[in-house]
């Protein structure tokens, strides 16, 4: 079962997805996607752990000329591939480095979809411990049927559980859902 066309059709529709798609076609071309999918993740990161690189990729202040260089001093510091260096450079001139993140996630999904695995986005209350990931990747592989890589991303509205979309199924097992549908029973 192919799931990358939908994948691939569902990513092109978004602007980061453009660019995600664009950057994946040059990595598979040069067989650098594993290359570039670890640059990404590590610019990613890094821009949701640094305020000043933060501020770096959303100052509207910031000429394309300061924000280009500056981005390409970081992707030199970092040791990012020259493709990922690139395409920051690329996200700089249009003014799209707030997309940064956007754009590594896509790829992401692309690239698994292009090793044949299917990716699950995980929302949770709290980050997940080694062992709750490795039994819910476990779960995942059971269900799906294939091997699943997983993107988590912290939500402290949820309030505990969590939630996994694969593609545009959404599963659902939050407590802020649960209460949300107890208050419309009440309601009702």
């Amino acid at each position: 079962m192919d799931h990358s066309g939908g994948t691939s059709a569902n990513i092109q529709a978004s602007l980061a997805g453009r660019y995600a798609t664009a950057l994946f076609e040059l990595a598979r071309d040069a067989k650098a996607i594993d290359a570039v999918e670890k640059s990404m993740q590590a610019i990613a990161k890094a821009v949701s752990e640094s305020a000043d690189l933060k501020a770096l990729t959303t100052n509207p202040v910031l000429s394309r000329n300061d924000a280009k260089k500056a981005i390409a001093a970081v992707a030199k510091a970092m040791k990012l591939d020259a493709l990922t260096a690139k395409t920051l450079g690329v996200l700089a001139d249009n003014r799209r480095l707030n997309e940064t993140a956007s754009v590594a996630r896509a790829f992401s999904t692309l690239a698994a979809a292009h090793r044949g695995e299917v990716t699950a986005e995980v929302t949770s209350a709290h980050a997940l411990s080694a062992a709750q990931t490795k039994a819910l990747l476990a779960t995942l592989k059971t269900r799906v049927g294939s091997t699943v890589a997983i993107q988590t991303k912290v939500d402290p509205s949820l309030l505990g559980g969590l939630t996994v979309k694969i593609g545009s199924q959404m599963i659902d097992n939050s407590i802020k859902t649960r209460l949300n549908t107890l208050a419309n029973a009440m309601k009702g």
